[in-house]
């Protein structure tokens, strides 16, 4: 039997980064106490460049950066978060779904693929690199993680051009010659945050909620 669909709760403004955390904590938290359900937490964050704990910080570039830098407890390199970008926090109890981080995050990746095709742009993977690219263009990034098995972070979508200058200050996710790209460039036509939301939604509750039963 699978897991019940996760509630999807939408944020009408942009949060800090540091309130998205705050967010999931007391969410994963509450979850661990059986006091909350699994629910997807959809929002657009206030302009912030954030990398993980890391030696080598070089991808966040030499030049001094137009917005904060928030060293973060995911993994991984620079990358940049802000208005006209969707941001998705699926913080999920993995315990009722297999304990398969590797196919929580391919699910992700399945849906906003999906959703991308339902808004007019053909996406797709690039092979050993994670996210969801259309060519050689990286149109979402995905990083994952676990506490007790109750899922963590998760991914963001560039919807709009207000979402791409940022980019061109560092090397996005440490991959040098790797250019970013919206839905909007994709498709030549501007898509709402309305509308993204909406297809990305209902993909999210398609893939995340038929995971084989533990």
């Amino acid at each position: 039997m699978s897991p019940p669909p996760p509630e999807i709760i939408i944020y009408p403004k942009p949060v800090s980064y540091t309130e998205g955390l705050e967010i999931q904590e007391k969410t994963v938290a509450d979850i661990l106490a059986g006091e909350a359900h699994d629910q997807i937490f959809l929002l657009e964050h206030e302009p912030v460049y954030t990398i993980g704990r890391l030696r080598d910080q070089s991808s966040l570039g030499a030049a001094s950066l137009p917005h904060p830098i928030f060293e973060t407890n995911r993994g991984g390199q620079a990358t940049y978060h802000g208005p006209g970008q969707l941001v998705g926090y699926p913080l999920l109890d993995l315990n009722l779904r297999g304990r398969d981080l590797h196919l929580h995050l391919r699910s992700i990746e399945d849906a906003l693929i999906a959703a991308c095709g339902d808004l007019g742009v053909t996406a797709g993977r690039r092979e050993g690199l994670t996210g969801v690219w259309v060519g050689n263009r990286k149109l979402a990034s995905i990083g994952v993680g676990v506490r007790k098995w109750i899922s963590m972070h998760g991914f963001a979508i560039n919807i709009t051009r207000e979402s791409l200058p940022p980019f061109l200050a560092i090397t996005p996710c440490g991959l040098d010659g790797v250019s970013m790209t919206c839905l909007a460039a994709e498709t030549d036509q501007e898509i709402t945050m309305k509308a993204a939301i909406e297809a990305i939604s209902k993909r999210l509750i398609e893939s995340l909620t038929s995971y084989p039963a533990p």
